[in-house]
């Protein structure tokens, strides 16, 4: 909860922000780098591979949506985060 909220303190845009497109991105980011290496000595475990999956898809429709609205945004969060497109 505390690394959720540090995520969360980190990404928000304003001081009641808790849902914008950044922070979003950002909780997926640190939930799909647990999951990684959670699966990493869990190699059978195929229901959290899914979860993996629909969260690696979430995340990559949230950053579609904020290249196409704020590029710049798109740009900074993708280098603060080290992700690649």
């Amino acid at each position: 909860m505390q690394e959720k909220s540090k995520t969360i303190s980190e990404f928000k845009q304003h001081d009641k922000d808790t849902g914008s497109a950044d922070v979003q991105i950002a909780l997926l980011t640190s939930r799909i780098n647990s999951l990684s290496e959670h699966l990493q000595t869990n190699k059978k475990d195929h229901s959290s591979r899914r979860g993996l999956l629909i969260m690696v898809s979430r995340r990559r429709r949230l950053q579609t949506y904020l290249q196409k609205k704020d590029e710049a945004r798109y740009k900074a969060l993708t280098t603060k985060l080290k992700l690649r497109k």
